[in-house]
């Protein structure tokens, strides 16, 4: 395909000047009657012609003009339709191989991140910077031989009229400079405004019930407003470079076309016995075309390298970033779990220095259900962060199994760890998508299976298609408490070894707390369970309750034992049991 698209460049461009050098022989020959020519190429052509007969050589020559024509045009076809198609291979694989590098990359930098940036990154950003494949790089190799060519015909042809086309292009080579260094500055400012744009209007978007909740439309809209006239006027400045550069390129192509004139009627003026032909003069006009458009073009495909390049840079920003989850070449891998967990003396900080765990340390068995308690900030969901590795740990060690979890296969550690979460996040996809999350290994009995088990069942076969339900963008059709039961589903059928349930029931009400905690039990039963608990009438039942406080542990015990203590989780239970 590339090779298709390198020849076809090759061959256009080498086509491309004898079409005006056919046309001045047939004018010369045909219309003018002469029978002697200057220059090797003319020769050449009188050459061949001289073995026609004279009354078929109009027709010959004809013919010849009319088979180079049609052979440009599909010569021409052929570039543009392999450049395009090698364009859009490139965007599929470096969208792949960007959304791949994406999905490596810790949790901390997706919340330094906003999400309109990187879809703009992984979009707009890809299909840019494969222009300067599918209309740059080839396009611009095919303009600079084509220029090369025409120049070397011309000066063959005849060298002074060749000279007095070439006056203008210093100047035209002094505008495509200052026009390139303008659209380099206009795209960069542009694609800053088009991530912010983007990040604007996506949040926007997800927030709009809290915007209208607070009556936010008009203060939001002005804000937009601002935004978007940023935008527009980074546009515009590209906009006023081609403005400026365009006419410029068209009137010095002008002026080597009127000194070429000027220079044949001086010379048929002044030496009427000048050899200067129509012919020429008419080949000469063409070339010229041909000079300045590959020129005109080359200005144009720096525009389209330079967004390019702008648009690239950020790509390879992202692909240069090292902020994936280390692995070990040495992971261990393990089938399955039993299901201990250890932490020994953790310190954990999300940004490297405002510790909100110090010197955790704990135990957990196998099948050991174990809570963690205390007020907000205490750093309960930060242990479930860093033991599922959505953020690395500063120092101490946690262990799995007797085995460093830094040291066993990622993808091994989270088969292993299921986590449902307050916030329950779907897909705007079916109920049965969203629980096996495409995952063939999980059958649509394993799902009615699980669905029964945890008590969600007979709710889905009312819904329009049961299963194949659509539950709308991040399942806004469902309740809370009907998503957060389709993710005990999807906890259910992984089988995990260890189940992380954080602040599961903190947003659902009485009755749907009592089905959730109905599933609970069932889910915890034979598997090691993390629980962060906002009720605590949620984890009377626990083996063990952890209490923090910034991120220390200052009490630990079931529940009986740490009310007898008289201390904090007695505190917070009295509070619980009297706004109960």
């Amino acid at each position: 395909m590339f090779l298709f698209t390198v020849l076809g460049t090759i061959l256009n461009a080498v086509l491309s000047p004898l079409r005006p050098l056919i046309l001045f022989f047939m004018i010369d020959k045909f219309v003018d009657g002469k029978t002697e020519f200057n220059g090797f190429m003319m020769n050449w052509l009188n050459d061949t012609d001289i073995s026609i007969a004279p009354e078929n050589g109009f027709w010959y020559w004809t013919i010849i003009a009319v088979i180079t024509i049609v052979t440009e045009a599909i010569l021409r076809f052929i570039t543009v339709y392999f450049t395009n198609l090698i364009g859009q291979n490139i965007i599929a694989d470096m969208r792949e191989k960007l959304y791949n590098h994406l999905t490596t990359f810790k949790t901390q930098y997706f919340d330094k991140n906003p999400i309109g940036r990187l879809v703009t990154r992984l979009v707009s950003d890809v299909e840019a910077a494969s222009e300067i494949f599918s209309n740059g790089i080839i396009t611009v190799a095919g303009d600079i031989l084509s220029l090369a060519l025409v120049i070397i015909v011309m000066f063959t042809t005849n060298w002074m009229f060749t000279l007095m086309v070439l006056i203008p292009l210093p100047i035209l080579f002094w505008a495509t400079n200052i026009f390139k260094n303008a659209i380099k500055k206009a795209y960069q400012l542009e694609s800053t405004q088009v991530s912010k744009l983007n990040t604007f209007v996506q949040e926007r978007i997800i927030g709009m019930s809290i915007l209208q909740l607070f009556s936010r439309e008009k203060i939001e809209y002005k804000k937009f407003e601002e935004i978007n006239k940023l935008h527009r006027n980074a546009h515009i400045k590209s906009v006023w470079a081609y403005s400026i550069f365009f006419p410029i390129v068209e009137i010095l192509s002008s002026i080597s076309i009127a000194f070429v004139i000027f220079y044949a009627s001086y010379q048929i003026i002044d030496r009427p016995l000048a050899e200067t032909s129509t012919g020429e003069i008419v080949a000469f006009i063409m070339w010229i075309n041909m000079l300045y458009r590959p020129i005109r073009m080359l200005a144009d495909k720096f525009n389209v390298i330079q967004r390019g390049l702008v648009r690239a840079k950020n790509i390879f920003e992202i692909l240069d970033d090292d902020q994936i989850i280390p692995t070990h070449s040495s992971e261990t891998k393990y089938e399955k779990y039993e299901g201990n967990v250890e932490f020994d003396s953790v310190k954990f900080a999300y940004n490297n220095y405002d510790y909100v765990l110090k010197d955790v340390s704990f135990q957990i068995k196998k099948g050991q259900t174990v809570a963690f308690v205390g007020a907000t900030g205490a750093g309960k969901s930060s242990i479930i962060n860093i033991l599922s590795r959505f953020y690395e740990f500063q120092s101490g060690s946690i262990t799995v199994d007797g085995n460093d979890i830094r040291e066993l296969s990622l993808e091994d550690l989270r088969q292993n760890i299921a986590v449902v979460l307050q916030d329950v996040f779907l897909f705007s996809d079916t109920i049965m998508n969203n629980i096996t999350l495409k995952n063939p290994n999980i059958s649509k009995e394993q799902v009615i299976e699980a669905s029964k088990f945890v008590g969600l069942h007979d709710f889905i076969m009312k819904l329009p298609g049961d299963y194949d339900y659509d539950v709308k963008e991040r399942g806004n059709s469902l309740s809370t408490g009907q998503r957060q039961l389709i993710s005990f589903v999807r906890a259910y059928v992984y089988n995990p070894s260890i189940l992380v349930l954080d602040e599961a029931t903190s947003s659902i009400d009485t009755e749907t707390e009592e089905l959730i905690q109905t599933a609970i039990d069932k889910l915890t039963q034979g598997r090691t369970a993390i629980i962060v608990a906002h009720r605590l009438s949620t984890i009377k039942k626990a083996d063990k309750i952890i209490v923090l406080d910034k991120g220390e542990i200052i009490e630990q015990g079931n529940h009986e034992e740490l009310l007898e203590l008289n201390g904090t989780y007695r505190n917070l239970y009295e509070i619980q049991f009297e706004e109960d």
